[in-house]
């Protein structure tokens, strides 16, 4: 993990996201460690971390904050999430129990994840009514699953200066184009993706007009293809996408970091947003 880290940080990421349910708080701690151990201090490194609604009330936002606090071991939180819609209590007092913990110090910003546009629009409107501002929402995005832009969740988000915070933004791998050129390849993965239709032949068939594309404008940029479906996302809409690529090695970490060292025309912009609007999963 530290190798991981420091891959990333030495390639001008300093931004981190974890949950309580990472691990039962493990994430949290190898990160605070990682970071630690790099020397990298508290005020240099960005965290995001979550609460895990399902089950609870929003009271135990504020019980278990202080455990997401020691697990991070000085670094502070800079945005604190609610990390699926399936909590017990209203949306309205689970933002009330974050914005306490702003006014307590004890975290900084407030964001959701999973949340469709009106339970966004509530909880940004709960969060007003105290004088703050819902700033994200965590929710799958990438260029091969669009859905977002056709639900409202974009729209409001645009509207209301949310950040759109897109998890899963490499399709599980599935922009590599890897997958499309060793079919046998998904056989021989751990987990449920062989099951997932995307993968499947058919679905691989549907997707193939994006992945070619992605392969030949990554040639263009001396990039790969999963480099410039990154770049798409966190560039065709401005300021507003932001993407959270996951790593488990170095050259994963290597590559996500490669995402940021060039900047694609409008042309191949527009040519990404044509193809991909045009796939369905």
């Amino acid at each position: 993990t530290c190798e991981i880290v420091k891959v990333s940080i030495d390639g001008g990421i300093n931004w981190f996201d974890t949950a309580e349910i990472y691990g039962q708080g493990k994430s949290e701690q190898s990160l605070a460690h990682s970071l630690k151990k790099i020397g990298l201090k508290p005020s240099e490194s960005i965290i995001a971390t979550k609460w895990w609604p399902i089950g609870r009330w929003a009271p135990s936002i504020k019980r278990t904050i202080d455990k997401r606090l020691e697990n991070l071991d000085g670094y502070p939180i800079a945005l604190h999430q609610i990390h699926s819609p399936l909590g017990l209590s209203s949306v309205e007092k689970e933002m009330n129990s974050m914005a306490d913990l702003i006014e307590e110090g004890k975290i900084k910003y407030i964001g959701v994840s999973n949340f469709n546009a009106e339970r966004m629009k509530k909880a940004s409107e709960a969060l007003r009514k105290r004088g703050h501002k819902l700033v994200s929402n965590q929710v799958v995005y990438s260029i091969l699953n669009r859905k977002i832009e056709s639900s409202g969740v974009m729209d409001i988000a645009r509207e209301l200066d949310i950040t759109i915070i897109a998890y899963s933004p490499l399709a599980q791998g599935l922009v590599s184009g890897k997958f499309h050129e060793d079919k046998e390849l998904i056989k021989k993965r751990p987990g449920s993706r062989k099951y997932m239709n995307k993968f499947k032949k058919e679905g691989l068939r549907a997707s193939r007009p994006v992945i070619d594309k992605l392969i030949n404008i990554a040639e263009e940029y001396n990039a790969t293809p999963s480099q410039v479906a990154l770049n798409w996302l966190i560039n065709f809409y401005g300021d507003l996408v932001v993407a959270i690529p996951g790593a488990t090695t170095i050259k994963q970490a290597a590559e996500n970091t490669g995402a940021l060292n060039f900047s694609l025309s409008g042309q191949h912009l527009d040519i990404l947003d044509k193809v991909s609007a045009s796939y369905k999963l």
